[in-house]
């Protein structure tokens, strides 16, 4: 069997229990294959040390996965991960181009890193290895790779929405960076409606031909191209619902909220997650629906991110006011409408709190996957499980329909799916929860891991120019 080397911006003990959708997804699979993980240590180097030249890779071996790291340099990192990858490619990927910041220097700061990760993983690659490349901070990894010799298979995996060819031509090195792309052998996307996406943009830009389902050339380059929506471990995360504090997390929930119903949101703090649209449709339930009054109790965990970057402290103040405001408006002396933390909870206490949660709201205005749906379902009881609100624009959307598929600009919309779902009979819940399980269960992490290298390792790249 080949060796999988999996590069991404940000490296982590595999053997720990992450806490993010892409950590976790990566352990996953180079826990089943093992192999070399390359990327970003997270740390900044020095003047001094940037100035004595380029940074060396540390390399430790973690159980059976070798890790490599490298640091960057303040400036690299001001204009790659900050200006190119999050002022750039994230807000227009979330259709967000009001909040893009389409600075030169940011590109070329993109560029010279991913330059930099090619130039220091070259001479760690074996002839065999199977190259699995992993979101929008590598998109053009691969040319670099190519353009000093690499043959190697090489995959890409977006984990983010691919937007349409108009918002996706707002970039302007956007030719550049959908060349890019073919210099993979295969690229896969979150969802269908991803792949349609940049079908068309290829198409319409690139003049690109579709050879047969799944497979692309443009740029004298054949790509083969699929959806390959990502999944959880769904034993995993269950079995954490029984762990000690899982169990806790419970216990302490149903005792100290016994006489309300509690309502569920769990996200990053990031403007693509609809926050403040979910705060007015909470609030909307309470205006429409009096009966929820002095019952139904919203807890939203919004964890740190990016805080260096501008629009999330606007973010942030604007959270803080709309919750306030609720709590003031609506709360009495034992009861507060909406429990907000911005802070990090422990994996391991998530369970415990989904399985005593009544609705949980995931509600993003565009996501690429979403695991907390999925993670929900798996903590809830099969006999009396909760109900997923879910956003029609998120990429579980495609697979989870037996949830309350909701559009979350539209707040009274939403609030009378949540009303619904606070209401809805036992037995339409255990009836769709067992739908929603087996679509959990069919696409796990374990099927993402294993057909998308599958899927690899069959591709047919034309290495041609």
């Amino acid at each position: 069997m080949s060796r999988l080397v999996v590069v991404s911006n940000r490296t982590a003990d595999p053997r720990k229990t992450a806490a993010g959708g892409l950590a976790v997804a990566v352990r996953e699979s180079l826990q089943q294959t093992g192999g070399l993980w390359f990327g970003w240590s997270g740390k900044i180097r020095s003047e001094t040390d940037a100035a004595a030249g380029q940074p060396d890779v540390r390399v430790q071996t973690t159980g059976s996965v070798t890790l490599a790291t490298l640091d960057l340099d303040q400036r690299d990192y001001d204009t790659y991960y900050l200006g190119y990858a999050n002022d750039v490619l994230w807000p227009v990927f979330h259709y967000r181009l009001d909040l893009a910041n389409f600075d030169v220097r940011f590109a070329a700061g993109y560029r010279r890193v991913n330059q930099l990760f090619a130039r220091k993983l070259m001479p760690l690659l074996r002839p065999d290895d199977l190259i699995w490349v992993h979101d929008y901070h590598l998109i053009p990894l691969a040319a670099e790779l190519r353009a000093m010799g690499c043959t190697n298979r090489i995959g890409f995996f977006l984990h983010i929405p691919m937007p349409p060819p108009l918002i996706m031509a707002a970039i302007p090195e956007h030719e550049w960076l959908m060349r890019s792309l073919f210099a993979y052998d295969l690229v896969g996307f979150q969802a269908e409606a991803d792949v349609t996406h940049f079908a068309h943009y290829v198409e319409s830009e690139a003049q690109a031909h579709r050879l047969e389902p799944g497979r692309l050339r443009a740029f004298q380059r054949t790509l083969r191209v699929g959806a390959y929506p990502i999944g959880i471990d769904v034993d995993e995360f269950a079995g954490l619902a029984q762990g000690k504090e899982g169990r806790e997390m419970f216990a302490r929930m149903r005792e100290e909220y016994s006489r309300r119903r509690l309502l569920i949101g769990v996200d990053r703090l990031d403007y693509s997650k609809g926050l403040p649209q979910r705060v007015h449709a909470f609030r909307e339930l309470l205006a429409q629906y009096p009966e929820n009054h002095n019952s139904a109790t919203l807890i939203q965990i919004a964890s740190p991110s990016r805080e260096d970057v501008g629009a999330y402290d606007d973010l942030r103040r604007q959270m803080d006011s709309l919750c306030g405001e609720i709590n003031g408006d609506y709360g009495e002396l034992d009861w507060m409408p909406v429990r907000y933390i911005h802070r990090n909870v422990a994996r391991k206490r998530l369970p415990g709190l989904y399985r005593a949660s009544r609705v949980a709201l995931v509600t993003p205005l565009r996501d690429g996957m979403n695991l907390v749906a999925k993670e929900f379902i798996a903590a809830q009881d099969p006999a009396d499980p909760g109900m997923l609100v879910l956003s029609r624009f998120a990429g579980a959307a495609e697979q989870l329909t037996d949830a309350l598929l909701v559009n979350p600009y539209d707040a009274q919309g939403t609030a009378q799916a949540i009303q619904r779902a606070l209401t809805m009979p036992l037995d339409e819940r255990i009836n769709r929860h067992t739908r929603l399980t087996q679509r959990i269960r069919e696409h796990d992490v374990h099927w993402w891991c294993a057909s998308f290298l599958e899927a690899l390792e069959h591709s047919g790249q034309e290495h041609d120019s």
